[in-house]
């Protein structure tokens, strides 16, 4: 049976993600994020690879677009020793270039429990959609 607070640890770090990249503190994440991360792009269309590669991606949307409508559910957290996959559905609305778009899917997140924080060490996004809004 999964320790409970091993759960909430990682459940824990991945609200915190959240927070900060919605928040707009993007140097935050970077402790929070192992230096050789992976980011399996959304049909596994392509990758990046590298912290600050990830990092770059957040710091692009940031800059270019403005979130109107963010919402999430549905959150699972499964842990097996010093690994846990944490997952969520979400719905966002957003501004960019322009347009205005309506984005949902469901985001997965596998961290590493590292002395004793839960970094996060690879990503991605999956039934994702997105529209005009």
């Amino acid at each position: 049976m999964t320790n409970p607070s091993k759960r909430e640890g990682a459940a824990t770090a991945m609200r915190q993600i959240n927070q900060a990249w919605l928040g707009g503190r993007l140097d935050d994440l970077a402790p929070m994020l192992h230096p050789e991360i992976v980011m399996v792009l959304p049909d596994f269309a392509g990758r990046v690879q590298g912290r600050e590669e990830l990092l770059a991606g957040f710091r692009d949307f940031s800059q270019n677009a403005t979130i109107q409508e963010f919402r999430e559910h549905d959150h699972q957290v499964d842990v097996a020793g010093d690994t846990a996959v944490a997952t969520f559905r979400y719905e966002m609305v957003y501004e960019r270039s322009g347009g205005r778009y309506r984005s949902t899917g469901r985001d997965l997140w596998v961290f590493q429990k590292q002395g004793g924080a839960w970094i996060a060490v690879w990503r991605t996004m999956l039934d994702m959609e997105e529209n005009a809004a």
